[in-house]
């Protein structure tokens, strides 16, 4: 197992790699071809890793009886579940022209299998890793399935608790080592108080040898800007063209310049998290120079006097002397010459002063 693994041809995640920001398309697409494809382009100019649909071959996925329910809900694109459904599923072939069109606009491309029917053909149409939706987490007949095919996963974890994703891990773990878990509330649109970011950081206690993600159904950008702040290595938001359309995911879905802003959020958080490691950096250097105080002399100081802590007080003087943090290693110390009062208490001043540099 490990920390950093090739997702996508060419495209590491986890380390100290990029976030990898997955545009979940889903159905948004409202069942035309040419929206879908407007949705792939909008995607890739909007900075995005990657295009995601949603692909179910239906009677595997549903059975019978929920096919021909009524569905009349104001999202329906039919008079029956199914009818619904089935208007807004594409074809294998329209599956294999979007890939081509992605592959075309430069942006990679695949989908959620929501039956173990659409796993197959996804394998056949050689996406570069499946993404395990909520519903199927807990499906462990499909996820041994899925992982046996060996190709990367990513397994959002919405309405599960900690001990079936512990049981997800070591299913998945014993036929496939390149998978990621996302931190997941199915809820459209989610409340920030739903969202639950801390399960990000227990999840990288649980299972610390695999990258750990977000996916989010919350309005706005900035939950999962914090989800990046806190470490998620990929996340995936829906899109949409347009909020008002039909379906319960538009609601919960960015638009183009929200998606932009997004990218361009995490790519900052991304450049401030920097390494780790405290220390003065360059950048500061013009402000410590106008305003870093020094040790000064509190009153007059004889040549071959020892130092006391009475003698010494700390200000911003010229020029610079001994930083602060050193004034009680200057106890004790002789210095070399006379030192006028609030005059700095320079290196060379001070005998056998810890930090002078010795030739």
């Amino acid at each position: 197992m490990s920390l950093e693994f090739e997702l996508c041809p060419g495209r590491m995640i986890g380390g100290s790699n990029p976030c990898f920001i997955i545009a979940e398309i889903g159905q948004n697409h409202q069942g035309d071809i040419e929206i879908a494809k407007k949705m792939i382009k909008m995607v890739k100019d909007c900075g995005a890793d990657c295009a995601k649909f949603q692909k179910s071959e239906l009677e595997f996925k549903f059975n019978k009886r929920a096919l021909e329910r009524p569905y009349t809900s104001k999202n329906s694109w039919g008079k029956t579940y199914g009818e619904h459904k089935r208007h807004l599923e594409f074809s294998h072939e329209q599956y294999r022209e979007l890939k081509k069109y992605a592959k075309e606009v430069g942006i990679f491309f695949t989908a959620s299998g929501m039956d173990e029917k659409a796993v197959e053909f996804l394998h056949e149409l050689d996406v570069p890793f499946f993404k395990v939706g909520s519903g199927d987490t807990n499906n462990f007949p499909y996820l041994e399935v899925t992982a046996k095919k060996n190709r990367p996963m990513v397994v959002s974890s919405g309405m599960q608790s900690m001990e079936t994703m512990r049981r997800v891990y070591q299913t998945v773990k014993k036929h496939n080592q390149n998978f990621c878990i996302l931190q997941c509330t199915s809820a459209y649109p989610l409340e920030a108080e739903d969202v639950n970011l801390r399960v990000i950081t227990e999840y990288q206690k649980e299972f610390p040898d695999i990258p750990i993600g977000y996916s989010g159904h919350e309005s706005g950008i900035c939950i999962t800007v914090g989800a990046v702040a806190l470490g998620a290595k990929v996340v995936e938001r829906h899109v949409t063209l347009d909020k008002t359309w039909k379906g319960s995911d538009h609601e919960a879905s960015l638009l183009p310049e929200e998606l932009a802003e997004l990218v361009n959020s995490i790519r900052t958080v991304e450049r401030a998290l920097g390494t780790g490691i405290k220390q003065m950096l360059p950048c500061e250097k013009a402000c410590h120079d106008k305003l870093g105080k020094s040790v000064v002399a509190k009153t007059d100081i004889p040549k071959g006097a020892a130092l006391t802590i009475e003698m010494l007080d700390v200000k911003v003087a010229e020029p610079k002397g001994v930083p602060p943090e050193d004034i009680y290693q200057l106890v004790g110390k002789t210095v070399s010459a006379d030192v006028a009062a609030d005059d700095s208490i320079t290196e060379e001043l001070v005998e056998s002063y810890g930090k002078k540099v010795k030739s």
